[in-house]
């Protein structure tokens, strides 16, 4: 019944929008609010700016892209800026074609797609409504119908700006039906739709010869020729062309650059005037925003001909790379898998990361910064610190090479060899090395990988498993420190009482012996050791703990465990060295006593409602990290 209460409530929304009135009327309610008149440029860039914007590391994050698009801020905000915002403006990159190039599996059918939608949606909102002729093919704006002549003074009058002509068909109903008078031509409100045809078009390639052009620009009904008499006769037309229906609108090209040069030529005068030619009409007016999408091979061969100087003037190219952060990364693979009916299996913490590692390094360019190899330029691009670099190099990294992201590993390969692992009737988890085998056995299947692309990919994937080592210790190390959690937190307030007197030239005092000695020096070293602090910069990094301590108690709060992040990995480290050797013996026992039994359940049980392992990949974690201990 609620499925049911759901679609009358939709329709009743749908009833409640719409509107049915005079020109007269229509105006009216112009000079209260003249928005419906904005361009389609306009309709598009404030839908996206609808959602919302904030700013993150340097750059605008736009919240419509947010739920989709993963680990292109920058290229979506030159997107927004540098295209929406500018034709929305009524600058001349809105007479430009906007041409998405980028790699396979980029992103850029997926822009394409949340525009359509994103229009859909805005033009069922007060802000983004659409009103047109009624009865009008191709959903006219309204403000057409006022002369020419008339048109300063009305635009001065209703603070709107009017652009193009009456279809022809608009035109002979103007006469017919309302005998010429203009303020009873009856406009009704419309919602932008791809599956009605209302303001969204789409045109893809076929074979051009069987191909024609009317898909863009309509044709002729030949069987109303006999009753009107006339080809010239707008009765006679069908105004049904995808360019037709995109006004108001979105008009997409998709593989663009595939389309023979026929169906190109219509966009020469469209982009630059806003009008196309159809049938035995006068030049027919369309407001729409073009966007097509293309690979870099075919805009290359594109450019290389000379015959399409004229088309490639009228175009914006903006490149759409693939991501470049692991995090990201892995809320791609997320996404998609979350759309499939495998959700019932179980992904181990990491799993994805591992994909994610090994996809960006197959994207990443070797910079000539010194002391920077892949692995640390991945990290600094995925927002994690790096000992001796600062934002100033990633943003120096950022700028070396244009190119970069354009090339590697595209997601639908590792989406496809991760179903590969998750279609196994008989898992029931899939961890880490389960994915990396799985990219691996499938280098051998992937048809445009060379020798040495092959043998490249093979050694990432093993970086990506040290990675995953890595991780993979780090999450028994948690959870082997939180059960000896008193220890824990007695090295670590031991470690603050050392600093203190260490930064304020000071003796501690022996809490068993009341004797005064020097702050422990190894002590503190053994534990700033673990986390990468050298010789040179303990001195700070005591200092800027005492600091932070200082801080909190300002504001009334105590510094304990969980307070400085760095610290108290650097101390579980530490702890999780001295009890190596327990580690080793706990995991890597066959037949554990009681106290190592109890130990293992402890750890598990932590993993699991902790760290979102479940039981089967939770002992496999302590399996596999016994063995990489006892190597």
């Amino acid at each position: 019944m609620d499925i049911f209460k759901r679609l009358s409530e939709y329709q009743a929304e749908s009833e409640r929008l719409a509107w049915t009135g005079t020109f007269k009327e229509y105006t009216e309610h112009l000079r209260k609010d003249p928005s419906p008149a904005m361009t389609a440029h306009a309709r598009v860039y404030e839908m996206i700016e609808s959602y919302g914007v904030e700013d993150v590391g340097g750059y605008k994050s736009y919240k419509f892209f947010e739920q989709e698009i993963f680990g292109l801020d920058r290229a979506v905000e030159k997107l927004v800026e540098e295209y929406f915002h500018s034709a929305a403006r009524r600058l001349d990159v809105r007479k430009r074609i906007l041409l998405l190039m980028g790699p396979v599996s980029g992103g850029k059918s997926t822009i394409v797609t949340m525009l359509k939608k994103g229009l859909e949606r805005f033009s069922r909102t007060e802000r983004g409504a659409v009103y047109a002729i009624k009865g009008c093919p191709m959903h006219e704006d309204p403000l057409h119908l006022i002369p020419h002549e008339l048109r300063p003074e009305i635009e001065k009058e209703l603070g709107v700006r009017i652009e193009g002509n009456l279809c022809p068909s608009c035109q002979m109903r103007l006469q017919s039906e309302y005998g010429a008078n203009i303020e009873n031509v009856l406009v009704e409100r419309v919602f932008i739709s791809e599956d009605n045809r209302v303001g969204i078009g789409t045109f893809s390639p076929s074979d051009p010869k069987s191909q024609d052009i009317a898909d863009l620009t309509g044709s002729i009904d030949f069987s109303t020729i006999t009753e009107f008499g006339s080809e010239s006769d707008p009765r006679a037309y069908r105004f049904d062309g995808e360019l037709n229906k995109a006004n108001r609108g979105l008009m997409e090209f998709q593989e663009m650059l595939k389309c023979d040069e026929k169906f190109l030529w219509n966009l020469l005068s469209l982009t630059q005037e806003g009008n196309f030619k159809a049938g035995r009409f006068a030049l027919i007016s369309a407001d729409e925003l073009i966007i097509a999408h293309t690979n870099e091979s075919e805009y290359k061969s594109f450019i290389s001909n000379k015959k399409n100087e004229a088309l490639q003037s009228r175009m914006i190219v903006m490149p759409i790379p693939y991501n470049l952060k692991v995090s990201e990364e892995e809320k791609i693979y997320a996404k998609l898998i979350s759309h499939s009916d495998m959700r019932h299996i179980h992904i181990a913490p990491h799993a994805l990361k591992a994909a994610a590692i090994f996809s960006i390094l197959t994207r990443l360019k070797e910079t000539k910064k010194q002391g920077m190899d892949l692995v640390k330029k991945m990290r600094l691009y995925d927002g994690q610190e790096v000992e001796g670099f600062k934002e100033a190099d990633l943003k120096e990294m950022q700028n070396e090479y244009v190119e970069e992201g354009m090339s590697g590993i595209d997601p639908r390969y590792v989406i496809n060899r991760i179903s590969s692992a998750l279609i196994k009737q008989d898992m029931q988890c899939i961890n880490a090395l389960d994915v990396l085998r799985a990219l691996k056995d499938g280098l051998d299947q992937h048809p445009s990988i060379t020798k040495d692309e092959r043998e490249r990919y093979l050694n990432f994937i093993s970086i990506a498993r040290k990675e995953y080592d890595g991780l993979a210790k780090k999450e028994i190390q948690k959870a082997f420190v939180y059960s000896f959690e008193e220890s824990a937190r007695t090295l670590f307030e031991n470690y603050l009482d050392n600093i203190e007197s260490y930064c304020n030239w000071a003796k501690i005092k022996d809490p068993l012996t009341g004797e005064e000695m020097d702050p422990d020096e190894r002590l503190m070293r053994s534990i700033e050791e673990q986390i990468g602090v050298s010789e040179n910069a303990k001195k700070a990094f005591r200092e800027e703990i005492l600091i932070r301590i200082s801080s909190y108690s300002r504001k009334g709060k105590k510094f304990d465990f969980t307070s400085h992040e760095r610290l108290r990995e650097a101390v579980e480290k530490k702890l999780f060295a001295d009890l190596k050797d327990i580690v080793k013996i706990t995991t890597s026992t066959k037949t554990p006593d009681e106290s190592q039994l109890k130990r293992i359940n402890e750890v598990t049980k932590r993993l699991i409602d902790e760290h979102l392992y479940c039981p089967v990949c939770a002992n496999e974690l302590l399996r596999y990290v016994g063995s990489l201990l006892n190597r």
